[in-house]
């Protein structure tokens, strides 16, 4: 008996220890912290699970989810909220007139018809299209003084090439192929199958890949001159996207202007590929998400992406607790903060004396959220990142030229994801280049206002490679309507 009290007060006296208490202080702790995180991985993995499945068994691939219980009804709003309104314009030039008389009779009573007016309908239609084909009958000769073999070449042909490559397509067939899958994402089978349906040309898959080459052989200097543009440009948005080259993993570049765009396809996605298009000494203004090589273009003014920023934030705040999205709310406040602080400039609301007072107080804001602690994993990884990125986020405050995110690169990198689903990329580094070419010629036309295939024909009819101005039709607007 006395062995078991003595025991129990040994215990006793254990666990009254200042350093024991605070041990199972800390066990305690460290239980409820593992309780919490494991219900939060359960919450996360159903969550991940309800996801993939939801994946499989949509029905669109941009389903987002149940429809809402109370939608709004389709269509235009009745009143002052109809929004503009504008219909088909009459066509300025009408090549054929059709008289449409009155029956002879009502067809209900069989009485007499009066013509009391005209009334006229416009109708914009499709000719019957026929393939127009040229025969050229070229002259050979041979020089009497030194007996050189010499041809005669027309400024229509596309091609010297005779014998069993004699026949061949036109500029403009070239052209419109080169828009329907360079510009449009149209794959080769699906552009023979439109030509023979709707042209009446036959046409192979091999054939019209073959003419898109020669083209972009045509078009090199032009793009070549594209790339010395946007080495000049003050302000430029540069973007990358994953593309396959013979089935491995290359990277697609974009870097956009309002009135250029350039894509380079290449094998990496780090500073030496940037710089071989822009020149690692370019000093512009690049506005840029978030991605380390950019930062090494050192003469550079940089603009970080704040549509990338507030979805960061946003993501930190539906993931994190309560108390952990306190960092996040108070960045996404500050950045949008300055969003309405250029708007309300732009709207003529305050001064620029009065601008660079409230940039002056939102900078000092952003330096003191960006001071305090952080203990959440997610929202230090993020804090890194913006003490990073804090001399340049408010760049578009100080030059109202520079937009606050990549929109211009984002814009352009669309048009090659929707390239890059219907084939996937390109087979060899020949068709990566063709590519390329073809495809910042056609989007640089289109910002410019200028017609792809006037300047597409003109390329492929040139007897040798030329550099072709792309003079826009009218200045584009800076920002989006």
């Amino acid at each position: 008996m006395s062995a078991r009290r003595s025991a129990a007060q040994a215990g006793a006296g254990h666990g009254g220890c200042p350093r024991c208490r605070a041990l199972q202080e800390r066990n305690r702790a460290l239980v409820e912290e593992n309780e919490a995180l494991r219900g939060r991985v359960r919450c996360l993995e159903g969550g991940l699970e309800a996801a993939e499945r939801a994946g499989k068994r949509q029905a669109a691939p941009f389903s987002k989810g149940r429809p809402k219980q109370g939608p709004r009804r389709p269509g235009r709003r009745s009143g002052a909220e109809y929004g503009v309104r504008a219909r088909r314009a009459v066509p300025e030039q009408v090549d054929e007139t059709i008289e449409v008389p009155l029956p002879e009779r009502c067809p209900d009573c069989g009485g007499a018809v009066e013509c009391r007016s005209v009334a006229e309908q416009y109708q914009t239609d499709l000719p019957p299209v026929r393939p127009l084909v040229r025969r050229f009958r070229i002259r050979l000769g041979t020089c009497v003084g030194c007996g050189k073999a010499l041809r005669g070449r027309h400024p229509g042909q596309t091609s010297l090439a005779l014998g069993a490559a004699s026949s061949q397509l036109g500029p403009h067939a070239v052209a419109l192929a080169a828009h329907l899958n360079k510009g449009l994402g149209l794959s080769f089978d699906k552009c023979r199958v439109l030509y023979e349906t709707a042209f009446g040309i036959r046409v192979s898959r091999s054939g019209l890949c073959q003419a898109l080459d020669r083209l972009a052989r045509a078009a090199e200097p032009t793009y070549l001159g594209l790339i010395e543009s946007a080495r000049q440009a003050p302000v430029l948005s540069p973007d990358e996207t994953g593309w396959k080259v013979g089935g491995q993993l290359r990277w697609l570049w974009a870097f956009a202007t309002p009135d250029l765009t350039v894509y380079s396809i290449q094998d990496g996605r780090g500073f030496d590929e940037a710089a071989s298009v822009l020149g690692a000494d370019y000093d512009g203004v690049l506005i840029r998400d978030g991605w380390a090589p950019y930062r090494s273009f050192e003469q550079a003014t940089h603009q970080s992406c704040l549509a990338h920023l507030l979805r960061r934030c946003r993501l930190l705040i539906d993931a994190a607790d309560r108390g952990a999205a306190r960092f996040p709310h108070a960045v996404r406040r500050t950045l949008l903060k300055g969003l309405r602080l250029r708007d309300r400039y732009l709207g003529g609301e305050i001064s620029e004396h009065g601008l660079r007072v409230a940039t002056s107080r939102l900078e000092a804001e952003m330096r003191r959220t960006l001071q305090g602690n952080v203990p959440h994993p997610p929202n230090l990884r993020f804090l890194n990142h913006l003490r990073t990125e804090r001399p340049h986020l408010f760049t578009f405050l100080h030059d109202l030229d520079v937009e606050a995110t990549n929109w211009w690169s984002e814009l352009a990198i669309r048009p090659a994801v929707v390239t890059r689903k219907v084939c996937g990329g390109n087979r060899t580094w020949a068709g990566a280049a063709t590519q390329q070419i073809l495809a910042s010629v056609l989007a640089t036309c289109r910002k410019r206002g200028v017609a792809p295939y006037r300047v597409l024909s003109t390329l492929y009819c040139s007897p040798r490679p030329t550099l072709l101005s792309l003079a826009p039709a009218s200045p584009p607007p800076l920002r989006p309507p």
